[in-house]
């Protein structure tokens, strides 16, 4: 936990209120996201045993296990899950829009938007991983046939589990972090899981304080868990006399108790599951009451593009993604998600000062008046003449940088600012003379506000969110003996199909 998120914690406890980390949403947040509130069964894994799911506040579909040990009851859920994850990403797939082509690219066409689901907690992404993973190698023929939709649904719930483990990625969201990531309660993070608790401090009730709020939520009476789990207390007096009913009616052969029996079996999990509905629709509404930050429509643009790829992926006859990883694919994944943490953590930095105010604080960034500027100053050294503008800044902030260092500004991302000398110009303040470089046109003299000018509060920082080139990897075929060597081919097979639910 980061210093100045340590203060909005305790300013929190304070002022009786979550305070506000950011002053940017920076996270994408659609117009029609899908909300899935997951339940599963107690001392099984990943057993489901109800859900609740929908695109609309006030018409939610409620899906009920009977009883989530019997393989049939689970997957006949699973289809019905099916029937309302599978057509709401299918309907993304029909409008495109045309992306222009880069330096040397030829311009090509996207899906113009994607799906987002929305889950309580990273419980909930675990929960869509696991339930991916149990059917999306199950087949329609064969032993054990299930409804064609349900293999479909797996792929697409282990698509979306992946994509949420990307940094930046709003494919798939859990509602607890998307929350915590711009609000500071007066809580732990361990507590800042439980929804109820986080939103009862962001948006506590009137005549009561945010930590007032929390305990109240504590109360799995008002407020049941978000999932997946379910309360113990409602597991043994209200879950397992209804299931344990339900399997003797059905043993009984009476269709007319085994009706009666899962409508009280439906109304006790409906009571488990409307709260934690209604609160998903109120974290979404928090989050769109932020205005979103630059880089947020950058990297929608980049899930709408992982999107489209995965659709053409199905489209051209695809199988299931493997149980594992190869290993230039593991290695390939591995870089990936560390370049992007990187350029990420950047973004929202230049987006919003309050996160930049972490790495000012840390010494990795610094703010501050211009207090001179050569805007016109040109370098001989070399056998032409460049245009290197000289600027002096002052700033209160730690600096804790090396004579030529490169930074960059979040104003004017495109252009290096190498550092030339950092003196004391006291009363605490430290004065830098940076080097301009790029960024101000092509000629000899610069662009008009390409160069700060005196009395200009800038910011420079030592990282940035620019390209960086991914390191290089063998091919498959090139797969050295130490791991593993070259492997086969990936074929679906009967084992894959056969494999357990957990």
């Amino acid at each position: 936990m980061s210093t100045l998120t340590s203060l909005a914690r305790a300013l929190a406890v304070e002022r009786g209120r979550a305070q506000p980390l950011c002053t940017v949403r920076h996270l994408h947040v659609s117009d029609r996201p899908l909300v899935v509130v997951p339940l599963a069964m107690a001392g099984e894994a990943n057993a489901p045993l109800a859900a609740m799911a929908g695109d609309d506040p006030r018409s939610p579909a409620l899906l009920v296990v009977s009883q989530p040990r019997n393989r049939d009851d689970r997957f006949a859920f699973a289809a019905e899950l099916a029937d309302v994850i599978v057509p709401y990403i299918e309907g993304f797939l029909g409008a495109e829009e045309a992306v222009p082509g880069g330096p040397g690219r030829e311009p090509r066409t996207r899906l113009a938007d994607a799906p987002q689901l929305l889950v309580p907690s990273p419980a909930g992404i675990a929960f869509v991983r696991l339930l991916g993973r149990s059917t999306r190698f199950r087949r329609a023929e064969g032993p054990y046939p299930v409804p064609e939709r349900v293999p479909a649904l797996g792929r697409w719930l282990t698509f979306l589990a992946e994509r949420a483990e990307y940094p930046g990625s709003s494919l798939l969201l859990a509602a607890t972090d998307a929350l915590a990531g711009h609000w500071a309660s007066g809580q732990s993070p361990a507590e800042d899981l439980n929804l109820a608790a986080l939103a009862g401090w962001i948006e506590p009730p009137d005549g009561l304080s945010g930590w007032e709020a929390a305990a109240a939520a504590e109360d799995p009476l008002t407020w049941p868990p978000a999932g997946p789990a379910t309360d113990p207390t409602f597991d043994n007096e209200v879950l397992a006399p209804l299931i344990a009913a339900h399997d003797q009616a059905r043993a009984a052969g009476d269709i007319a108790a085994m009706g009666r029996v899962r409508t009280r079996l439906e109304q006790a999990l409906a009571s488990q599951l409307l709260p934690t509905w209604r609160l998903m629709w109120r974290a979404v509404e928090l989050l769109r009451g932020l205005p979103p930050g630059g880089h947020v429509g950058m990297r929608w643009c980049a899930d709408k593009d992982v999107f489209t790829g995965y659709v053409d992926y199905l489209r051209e006859g695809g199988p299931p993604q493997p149980r594992r990883d190869t290993a230039v694919a593991a290695a390939r994944r591995l870089a990936t998600l560390e370049r992007l943490l990187a350029a990420c953590s950047a973004q929202r930095a230049f987006d919003d000062p309050l996160v930049m105010a972490e790495f000012r604080l840390s010494g990795e960034a610094m703010a501050g008046p211009v207090t001179a500027a050569e805007p016109g100053r040109q370098d001989t050294s070399g056998p032409r003449r460049k245009l290197r503008p000289h600027i002096t800044m002052e700033t209160s902030d730690p600096v804790l940088l090396d004579l030529g260092a490169v930074l960059s500004s979040p104003a004017r991302p495109r252009q290096e600012a190498r550092v030339l000398s950092v003196s004391a110009a006291g009363a605490g303040r430290t004065r830098v003379v940076l080097e301009l470089a790029g960024g101000m046109g092509r000629g000899l003299a610069a662009a008009p506000g390409s160069v700060p000018e005196v009395g200009e509060v800038v910011c420079y920082a030592t990282f940035s969110d620019g390209y960086q080139r991914p390191p290089a990897f063998p091919e498959l075929a090139d797969t050295p003996w130490t791991h593993g060597g070259p492997p086969p081919a990936y074929v679906p097979s009967d084992e894959d199909a056969r494999e357990v639910w957990s």
